[in-house]
């Protein structure tokens, strides 16, 4: 199996998926996006594109975060839900005689995953590597799935 792009179901179909974008749920309705002009999102978004791989034994995410360091992350699992954090910024500043230039930057996004209750919350393991924040959310040994069992006929 690869890893496909997580795609969003529509609201009918949120209480049969496994994971649910809480941030997603309130920030891209319809009804939310027809409050302010239509210019104004420019279809642009602030969240880092996100892969979810299901295989026998565990969850694999991999969520694209370049440009970040291991200390600008803060992942939190609370009410269920996989809360991922990172916030950078940056600034410089050069005096001159005549001049000073200053410069900043400011990066952060949040994203807030609904777990399954088929993961054991506890053995949730993350790392950070060439800009992919990867998780591993191994399955309870009862959610996993059995090898196939030949029944005799009498």
């Amino acid at each position: 199996m690869s890893l496909v792009k997580f795609k969003r179901q529509p609201f009918g179909n949120l209480i049969t998926q496994d994971f649910f974008d809480m941030d997603d749920f309130f920030e891209n309705r319809g009804w939310v996006r027809n409050m302010v002009p239509e210019n104004f999102w420019n279809g642009k978004r602030s969240e880092p594109a996100l892969n979810i791989k299901e295989t026998d034994d565990n969850f694999e995410i991999e969520l694209a975060a370049p440009g970040f360091g291991k200390k600008d992350f803060e992942v939190t699992i609370e009410d269920g839900c996989l809360n991922i954090k990172a916030e950078k910024s940056s600034s410089e500043e050069e005096t001159d005689d005549n001049y000073t230039r200053r410069e900043f930057s400011y990066n952060a996004f949040e994203r807030s995953l609904q777990l399954p209750d088929s993961v054991k919350q506890e053995a949730i393991k993350a790392k950070y590597n060439d800009g992919i924040l990867s998780f591993n959310l191994v399955k309870k040994e009862e959610a996993k799935k059995l090898p196939p069992k030949k029944v005799q006929i009498a």
